[in-house]
């Protein structure tokens, strides 16, 4: 995995990411990345915290597929969080 970069907000990272051809927008698929995680792998990981509302908390993942299709993952932020995409993204990460 390549180093996690910082951006000042979520938006500006997810223009980044586009520009570096991240296009695909996986919350689409989020039932497949749960299905099938060893089809995708973590390119880049970006969190963004908020200054005062934790509310504001996100993680934005840089994906590419298997087949070679890239996109971002938006997913909500906290320790405990509910969403299993995003929990089978952050073993993905893990692992790499």
């Amino acid at each position: 995995m390549k180093p996690i970069y910082h951006y000042a907000t979520v938006s500006e990272a997810l223009e980044e990411l586009n520009k570096k051809g991240f296009i695909h927008d996986f919350n689409l698929q989020d039932e497949n990345i749960i299905k099938n995680p060893h089809q995708y792998q973590i390119i880049h990981i970006y969190r963004y915290e908020g200054n005062t509302d934790p509310g504001d908390e996100a993680v934005v993942y840089g994906i590419k597929s298997n087949s070679g299709e890239k996109g971002v993952y938006v997913a909500g932020f906290s320790a405990n969080s509910e969403n299993k995409t995003a929990q089978i993204l952050e073993k993905i990460s893990i692992k790499a």
